[in-house]
């Protein structure tokens, strides 16, 4: 853990609660650490200091814009949280496509059409997997993506895969995520509800891992139970180093947002401790942001470092990395360039997608909000 002064990276919500108001064994486990046999980190790190450069706009005009998947051919789709529609977005030209609505959806809140994820047997299935809330719950569904079809009509009817996670006007989670295992991975939140973050039996505060067809994974470390870790907050962000190790970002509520490193079956705290405790039993965070900073969203990894986009912070952060030990200071980048920073996804090489977040109720939108950036980064 890095010292406090260096800590202050991601910024998650006040007292108010809402997002920024004002990882036993298994056939590949991504929180197993790759540490050498002599248990120190590798000799290969990325630079102390890096750098974060917009080379272009991709697309605008974007409404309430959560989440984001990549196609097998480059192609964008995202989801429009409070619309309760899919866009298709042309990575070359920007040319934007609804695929449709997605029946059920109910926002209001922090809730409504979040989290993306492609099929990884897109190829012959041509699946789109969806987290949602409903009237009655958050829950995670999939749909054949049927391109031949017009606009507005490429959407099959929703299989629901999981049901019954907790929801509310505040913390729903909702990102998701396919990981090198194969297994889908589902990031929720206690909806307000503190105690649900604590009990394995409850879907709220916790990182699901789940088979493609939403069964529990096998190798969970709780038996025939799909959650893979627990104590959460509010997770917000899921990606995978290239030693399949997982992070994940969370909000905080008075003191501390974080970034962690998830192993399997680990009690990350809330709300019990927030941020580092250094306390037996809990899992400390690997770095940490005072929540005036932050509001952590979307998570990715390029270039040997994770890139965390802020809400409240509007800022993109990197936190250079080697194994799970921070290999320099957080950064920030673009700091009040492009408003609030949603979702950030690797888009291979030294490049990333970024969404930013204005129209979602607590931004100040302008002309072309809200967009989606190409990023250069190192």
């Amino acid at each position: 853990m890095l010292a406090a002064a260096a800590l202050v990276f991601a910024a998650g919500c006040s007292s108010g609660g809402g997002d920024d108001s004002g990882g036993r064994e298994s056939p590949l486990d991504p929180g197993r650490s790759s540490r050498s046999p002599s248990g120190k980190p590798g000799a290969d790190a990325p630079p102390e200091k890096g750098s974060a450069k917009v080379t272009r706009t991709l697309t605008k005009g974007l409404k309430s814009p959560w989440g984001l998947a990549a196609l097998p051919d480059g192609d964008l789709l995202v989801s429009s949280r409070d619309e309760g529609t899919i866009t298709r977005v042309d990575a070359t030209s920007g040319k934007k496509t609804e695929l449709g609505s997605v029946p059920g959806v109910s926002p209001g809140g922090e809730g409504g059409l979040m989290g993306l994820a492609i099929s990884p047997t897109y190829a012959s299935d041509h699946m789109v997997y969806a987290y949602f809330t409903t009237e009655s719950d958050n829950r995670v569904a999939r749909m054949l993506y049927d391109e031949k079809k017009p606009s507005g009509e490429q959407l099959g009817a929703p299989d629901t895969l999981v049901k019954g996670i907790p929801k509310g006007m505040i913390h729903n989670g909702g990102r998701i995520a396919f990981g090198p295992d194969k297994m889908l991975y589902a990031g929720t939140g206690e909806t307000g509800d503190t105690g649900l973050a604590q009990d394995k039996k409850s879907l709220g505060g916790k990182i699901l891992r789940l088979t493609a067809d939403g069964e529990p994974a096998p190798g969970n470390p709780f038996g025939d139970s799909p959650v893979y870790s627990y104590g959460h907050r509010n997770v917000q962000g899921l990606a995978w180093d290239e030693q399949k190790r997982l992070w994940a970002s969370e909000f905080g509520q008075d003191t501390w947002d974080e970034l962690n490193e998830i192993k399997s079956g680990d009690n990350y705290g809330w709300p019990e401790v927030e941020g580092k405790a250094g306390e037996e039993g809990y899992h400390d965070p690997v770095a940490q942001w005072k929540t005036s900073e932050a509001s952590p969203s979307g998570v990715a990894y390029a270039e040997g470092s994770v890139w965390m986009a802020g809400l409240r912070g509007e800022r993109l952060w990197r936190v250079p990395v080697r194994g799970v030990t921070p290999a320099g200071k957080p950064q920030a980048f673009l700091k009040g360039e492009h408003g609030r920073l949603r979702t950030v996804l690797a888009a291979g090489g030294d490049k990333l997608w970024l969404v930013t977040s204005e129209t979602d109720s607590r931004g100040t939108p302008e002309k072309g909000d809200d967009k989606i950036l190409e990023v250069k980064v190192e």
